[in-house]
């Protein structure tokens, strides 16, 4: 939602912390920008290159298999999910959209482990477009955040 009040969140500290990152290729022109931004501001937030682990997939569907496997390795900090469905003439976007999201979310309550959701969802190219970047960055400091308030709770 552009415009929304995001709150004020505590100050970011990606040092030390290791993010995994499963990108669908599926509208790759969006979903590479996606990753670069998410990219880009995980560095910025002190996570070390070294720290970043990034694979692909197909498609969003395909987003929650990786993100099992990687939640399995019990390396990770916090995942990021990150892919673009863009609505067409038929049902599938529907079930592209809501089995993706659930996947994500299941796995994150299952393994306790912070998964930032950047499988975007949009009625065209343009809106996609329009939210690449800004998503991406998000994912990453969703990411961050999480891994930062799970560290105090456990």
């Amino acid at each position: 939602m552009f415009g929304a009040e995001q709150g004020i969140g505590p100050q970011l500290d990606g040092a030390g912390l290791r993010i995994g990152i499963v990108q669908a290729r599926f509208n790759e022109s969006i979903t590479n920008a996606l990753a670069a931004a998410c990219r880009a501001e995980l560095l910025a937030l002190g996570v070390q290159e070294e720290n970043i682990d990034h694979v692909q997939v197909p498609g969003a569907l395909e987003v929650p298999v990786a993100l099992q496997a990687m939640a399995e390795r019990e390396q990770y900090d916090a995942l990021v999910a990150l892919g673009c469905i863009i609505r067409g003439e038929t049902y599938h976007f529907e079930l592209v959209a809501n089995e993706s999201g659930a996947g994500v979310t299941r796995l994150s309550l299952d393994y306790q482990l912070p998964i930032a959701n950047a499988i975007i969802t949009t009625e065209n190219m343009e809106q996609a477009i329009a939210r690449q970047t800004d998503k991406g960055r998000d994912a990453a400091r969703v990411a961050v955040e999480m891994a930062q308030l799970l560290d105090t709770l456990n």
